[in-house]
């Protein structure tokens, strides 16, 4: 089965309540592939998690930037799986290299017992905020490499389903070119998310359904 094409956005610590309000209304009535090519995904700030879920098209989804890896209880800021789970946020971004090198998260990860639900995010570090990208070519190697691993270390299945997308500095520029490589199942986007180009990079997954 063909992995179904996958993009991200991450807002990261942006916007205001009208601003956000503006984003959504773009995305909105963008006209953009359907949901059985492409699956997309945007994560707000924490603050307006409620405001975008209840604002934003059903076909697009709301995730989470970060999640407290306990259950609840006397955890000051903290926010448990569980609480987004009670506001049926369905996706949740873990382990970003800014939360790793800015706030000392460490780089130690829980055993995954249920791989169909996760997508991994290749993403070098000097690419990330710099307007600097990995080239097509590069970020195939990568994948591939990490594909490989899954195969070595978990499972040929969970190797050839599970989607490995590709971070740092993409644009409505770069996106088709990068999209079309084997092992390039998608984005996660960070500041073209919050521009109308990242219609553009949705649309990127046309690219890859008519390779």
């Amino acid at each position: 089965m063909a992995r179904k094409f996958f993009v991200g956005g991450n807002w990261k610590c942006n916007g205001t309540a009208e601003e956000v309000k503006k984003i959504v209304n773009t995305l909105n009535e963008a006209q953009v592939p359907s949901q059985d090519v492409v699956e997309v995904v945007v994560s707000p700030p924490y603050v307006f998690l409620p405001l975008v879920k209840s604002t934003l098209r059903s076909d697009f989804h709301v995730a989470a930037q970060n999640c407290w890896v306990k259950k609840g209880g006397a955890f000051t800021g903290e926010v448990s799986a569980e609480m987004l789970v009670n506001l049926d946020i369905p996706w949740v971004i873990l382990g970003h290299s800014e939360r790793r090198a800015l706030l000392n998260e460490s780089n130690e990860v829980d055993r995954v017992s249920n791989w169909s639900k996760v997508v991994i995010a290749y993403e070098p570090v000097w690419a990330i905020g710099t307007g600097k990208v990995a080239s097509p070519a590069q970020a195939q190697e990568v994948h591939d490499e990490l594909r490989k691993w899954l195969a070595k270390n978990v499972s040929a299945d969970v190797a050839a389903t599970t989607r490995i997308i590709y971070g740092g500095s993409v644009n409505g520029g770069n996106c088709k070119e990068l999209g079309g490589q084997t092992d390039v199942d998608g984005f996660l986007v960070g500041g073209a998310s919050l521009k109308p180009e990242f219609i553009d990079i949705i649309k990127a997954a046309e690219v890859k359904k008519s390779a």
